[in-house]
């Protein structure tokens, strides 16, 4: 009975120590910062890794009435480019917590996407 308590024991203690490193992950993507672009840098949307958008910026070449739909388009397209790059800097900060957990690669952790 001794074993089968301390092998609970111990997969309790793993999954605190995973959450904890899961919690301090989610804090450091937060923290990194992504440019998505469109229209040759006419358009520039910041946002964490973390997809939390922390500013716009329009060229004023944009700023016409007749330009309106093409504005739109391209912030459109930044956001995209801008999101699709948050992702992929989650997934490699993902990847090195699993990898500093010892996890095999592939391996995917609740919450982990």
């Amino acid at each position: 009975m001794q074993n089968i308590e301390e092998m609970m024991k111990a997969a309790q203690e793993a999954a605190q120590k995973i959450q904890q490193q899961m919690n301090e992950a989610q804090v450091k993507l937060d923290q990194i910062e992504v440019e998505g672009t469109s229209g040759g840098g006419l358009v520039k949307v910041r946002a964490s890794a973390r997809g939390r958008i922390i500013g716009v910026s329009i060229d004023d070449s944009l700023m016409t009435p007749d330009e309106k739909q093409i504005l739109e388009d391209l912030v459109t397209a930044a956001f995209n480019d801008a999101r699709d790059k948050a992702d992929r800097a989650a997934s490699a900060q993902m990847q090195e917590m699993q990898q500093g957990l010892g996890l095999p690669p592939g391996f995917n952790l609740p919450g982990m996407g």
